[in-house]
């Protein structure tokens, strides 16, 4: 059952079916308001795919989920106009500048031009790219690029942002202050649904839950999995885990 006050996600026996190939296995679990929580598994495990019936994006064979209070199967729609997500791949628009960008994103987030205006001068304060507003994001360095499109996902303040790898190819600098954009933001009470292939990035998170074969083998505090594993580190219980997968694609 949904908890409004402390449930941003909640997945009841979810399944995802492609013909006879099942991507994801009757997986259930909640995510709490304000959680960091950290989605992983190999290529294969069905993270992916599990994500896109969360953002609305996919329809689920079977099982339901409720996504900052919607149903993932009737309010598929709703669901894309509360969150935010960043996607593995760039998304923002290299032709545009960094300014244009946040106009057009805030557009579509139905934000009026006073509330655009103040949001992207305190993304430019935050992310120190005031002298950069008017430069086409296409020439930013891709941690810049990284931040940036973190920092518009969150344009709306949006109850739950989906981060779909989000750092990487960057360095471990630019990881690490990408990190504290995270934080803050949950420091603010927006819940953080991330996947990541770093494990040092998962220790990180409030909460880990860790795919294999379309279902979930693990889901703790990172201390309590390195303890059942008899581990020092979450990749540890990764690589335990994911020595078991039998399926090679997600």
């Amino acid at each position: 059952m949904y908890h409004e006050l402390n449930d941003m996600i909640v997945a009841d026996k979810l399944t995802k079916t492609f013909g006879d190939f099942t991507a994801v296995d009757a997986i259930s679990f909640e995510v709490k308001k304000g959680e960091i929580f950290g989605f992983l598994g190999a290529n294969g495990a069905g993270k992916s795919t599990a994500m896109r019936m969360l953002c609305g994006l996919l329809q689920p064979s079977s099982g339901s989920a409720r996504v900052a209070g919607h149903d993932i199967t009737r309010q598929s729609e709703k669901i894309k106009q509360t969150i935010g997500y960043m996607s593995q791949k760039f998304s923002l628009y290299e032709d545009l500048t960094v300014k244009e960008n946040m106009r057009l994103y805030g557009g579509i987030y139905g934000m009026n031009l006073t509330a655009i205006k103040a949001k992207t001068a305190s993304i430019a304060s935050a992310l120190h790219l005031q002298e950069e507003l008017d430069t086409l994001v296409g020439s930013l360095p891709l941690g810049w690029k990284q931040k940036l499109a973190f920092s518009v996902a969150m344009f709306h303040s949006p109850p739950l942002v989906f981060l779909d790898e989000p750092t990487g190819g960057v360095d471990p600098v630019t990881r690490r202050e990408f990190w504290e954009l995270i934080y803050a933001a949950a420091h603010e009470g927006t819940t953080v649904f991330v996947t990541t292939h770093y494990m040092d990035e998962a220790e990180y998170c409030d909460r880990v839950c860790i795919m294999v074969d379309g279902k979930i083998q693990a889901l703790d505090k990172p201390g309590a999995l390195r303890q059942m594993y008899n581990t020092n580190s979450i990749e540890g219980v990764f690589l335990q885990l994911a020595r078991t997968a039998k399926r090679m694609a997600d």
